[in-house]
């Protein structure tokens, strides 16, 4: 039989190799969009081809999201993510052995439904699974493999770039099927999420791997174990006593402002910008006038301070909270595009190609006005990986009750996915024919979404994911949830319908006194008629 570890902290060094998957993806595909060899070999792909080629990801993993729920909750999180891992294998291997335009789209979408499956159930499972105190550090891992997966990708696909001819791709595809090994076999050596389990009336399990994970917290014993058991078989009983969730229950009243919110919260990460910059980079620095190996190089400093970056969120977004890290975030992170668009604007002009790059139309001959450029670009990586980047994966994961939980959270991975896909689409034809003025799209954006975060979002920070239920159906308002205790709403709820049922209890006996008194009347005055009339 195979140890057994119950560490969090290595349960989610595991789980986040999932997000690796999607790391990989992007700059596999962005360290190759501008290569010689590659152009080439897939025919000298137009903005539209390109856009196509890019966002066949995007439309696996859409696909992967929406049926992620249901296969979540019906085999469990882990080995969800396990059967994640294994078609990961078989699309990079399609990838890695490409002859065609065709099929690279094909293994594209195969790899894109396994980052489905995985990005929407890695945070689910170490949500469910990780102490509510360092929950958000623990999720937000997901995030940081995800950067670490583009900077190892990046570096890998530059150095088989000076491999001639279809190698250098193929070489770079194949090595893809690494990290997906490594998620599929680590996983049999960590536990299956204790309220999967414990929806599955496996208690002794569920209650194991609870005290377990706390114990290697130091708090197997304390008090809040307990209430955190309690609140779980509160929970699991009120499921029980709701049918199989479907779809259509996230839009059911009490479900459908959560449901909004979470799918929203994934769109407006799209809407960022961000995917779309790590995609497409190397255009950027070519219209800041860096080509070819310097252009690549001068790329990948992005994707690492995109990595180191994210490492303060992990540290703190269980201090700071959620929603000051998404406002804040969304505002600083328009500053820097607005100032991207104005430079380009006032330093820039329309050209027929750069590079031999039909694609690209806009140059920015001005050295410090394109250094400008690359700096506001660095500093916009750098606030999306603190703030957006790990903040959406792990706000979403907590916002759902149990039963919803899976689907929930493949529903609104979904609407990232879609908006991925149609971005992926959108952004090589934007840069083509509006140039500088993609970037005041996505600054309006993050604009509309600081606003949307401040009146529409609750703080789940050091809450159970019980406790968070408890504010959606206590209708909290989202700018005073962050000092609302929940623990405290739950007593008063109950105490108030414990009230309501005894006052219901009351007024029944009265009633049934007051029935009992009129039967009696009404049976006196029938023995005293005469009895011809009766």
């Amino acid at each position: 039989m195979l140890p057994r570890f119950y560490n969090p902290y290595l349960v989610a060094f595991s789980a986040t190799i999932g997000g690796m998957l999607f790391g990989f993806d992007v700059s596999s595909v962005s360290a190759f969009v501008d290569n010689s060899q590659y152009r080439k070999f897939f025919n000298y792909p137009d903005s539209t081809e390109q856009g196509g080629i890019t966002a066949a990801m995007a439309g696996g993993s859409f696909v992967g999201s929406l049926a992620a729920g249901s296969i979540s909750d019906r085999i469990g999180r882990k080995y969800t993510v396990q059967l994640g891992a294994l078609i990961w294998i078989i699309g990079s291997a399609v990838q890695c052995s490409v002859q065609n335009r065709a099929q690279l789209v094909f293994g594209r979408l195969i790899s894109g439904v396994a980052i489905g499956l995985c990005s929407s159930q890695v945070p689910v499972y170490l949500s469910e699974l990780a102490p509510k105190k360092i929950r958000g550090r623990l999720v937000g891992l997901f995030q940081w493999a995800v950067t670490w997966g583009i900077l190892i990708m990046f570096y890998i696909s530059y150095g088989c770039s000076f491999i001639d001819g279809p190698a250098s791709f193929r070489t770079a595809w194949g090595l893809q099927m690494v990290p997906g090994a490594l998620l599929f076999s680590t996983l049999f050596f960590f536990p299956e999420s204790p309220r999967w389990l414990a929806a599955h009336d496996r208690w002794d399990e569920a209650l194991e791997i609870i005290r377990h994970v706390q114990g290697t917290y130091g708090q197997a014993d304390s008090d809040e174990v307990t209430i955190e058991i309690q609140e779980l078989r509160e929970a699991v009983r009120i499921d029980k006593e709701c049918a199989d969730v479907t779809y259509l229950d996230l839009f059911k009243k009490g479900s459908r402002l959560r449901t909004f919110v979470g799918a929203s919260a994934q769109v407006w990460q799209q809407m960022t910008g961000m995917n779309v910059m790590m995609y497409y980079v190397v255009y950027t620095f070519a219209m800041a006038g860096y080509t070819g190996n310097t252009g690549l190089v001068s790329s990948s400093i992005q994707y690492v301070i995109n990595m180191v970056m994210t490492v303060p969120a992990l540290l703190f977004i269980d201090k700071w909270g959620r929603r000051p890290l998404l406002i804040y975030g969304a505002i600083v992170m328009c500053v820097w595009l607005f100032a991207v668009s104005g430079l380009m604007a006032q330093y820039g002009h329309w050209v027929p190609e750069v590079d031999g790059n039909t694609n690209i139309r806009w140059a920015v001959p001005s050295k410090p006005a394109a250094k400008a450029i690359i700096a506001c670009n660095y500093l916009f990586v750098a606030t999306f990986a603190m703030t957006w980047g790990p903040g959406v994966w792990i706000y979403v994961s907590e916002i759902f009750p149990m039963r919803q939980r899976a689907i929930g959270n493949g529903f609104s991975g979904a609407w990232n996915w879609i908006f991925n896909f149609a971005l992926a689409f959108f952004v090589p034809p934007a840069f083509t024919n509006i140039q500088w003025k993609t970037y005041i799209i996505f600054a309006v954006f993050c604009v509309v979404m600081a606003i949307h975060v401040f009146f529409l979002f609750p703080e789940t920070k050091a809450k159970t994911l019980e406790e968070v239920d408890i504010l959606w159906e206590e209708h909290v308002a989202p700018w005073k949830s962050a000092n609302v205790d929940a623990t405290e709403l739950a007593t008063n709820r109950a105490l108030a319908s414990k009230r309501e049922k005894k006052t219901i209890d009351v007024e029944h006996d009265e009633q049934r006194a007051a029935d009992s008194v009129s039967t009696a009347e009404t049976a006196t005055e029938m023995q005293n008629l005469p009895a011809a009339s009766v």
